[in-house]
């Protein structure tokens, strides 16, 4: 018998000061069976970064020829694919041609040498390319309930999260812009 994914309920407020977006939303989250409580964040974090009409989370880890979380237009087509972990380049080299904005949110404790090993390969792609520190996201993690109201604060490289009784901060690093 298969396991079943566990639900997440969020309600985030978003104040994201660099892009003047400051908006509410109530997220749906399903974590996959083998998906841990730190990848699952990240998604998380990744949709309030980029949030905009018509960001959805895919069916993730169940549909390899997805990314994490990506945004469609109206005709249907692909305009924004984020991946969250540790892609290949050739997945990553997939993607840049099936749309024309891709973003990875890199965040464990093996990232630095994924990028040591394949960032060069990288930087011939055009695709943003970011780094979560490891124990933020390990801090973030710990904050996780079942039904979760959230208050994110993003300004310069750093979002800042707080429930009604706790609080951390997570910053990451861009490894690449196009």
């Amino acid at each position: 018998m298969a396991l079943k994914p566990t639900i997440y309920k969020l309600k985030i407020t978003i104040a994201d000061t660099d892009r003047n977006n400051y908006d509410t939303l109530n997220l749906t989250i399903a974590q996959h069976p083998s998906e841990t409580l730190e990848r699952m964040m990240v998604r998380v974090l990744a949709f309030c970064i980029n949030a905009q009409e018509y960001l959805v989370f895919t069916k993730g880890l169940c549909a390899v020829e997805e990314p994490d979380i990506w945004a469609r237009s109206l005709d249907d087509q692909i305009s924004l694919w984020i991946d969250v972990g540790e892609p290949t380049v050739d997945r990553i080299r997939k993607a840049t041609r099936l749309s024309p904005k891709v973003k990875v949110y890199s965040f464990n404790s093996k990232s630095d040498t994924w990028w040591s090993q394949g960032g060069v390969k990288f930087k011939e792609l055009p695709v943003s390319v970011f780094q979560f520190q490891w124990r933020s996201i390990q801090a973030l993690a710990a904050l996780v309930k079942r039904t979760m109201d959230l208050s994110i604060t993003i300004t310069g490289d750093t979002a800042y999260v707080a429930t009604d009784s706790v609080e951390c901060e997570v910053p990451w690093r861009t490894l690449q812009v196009p």
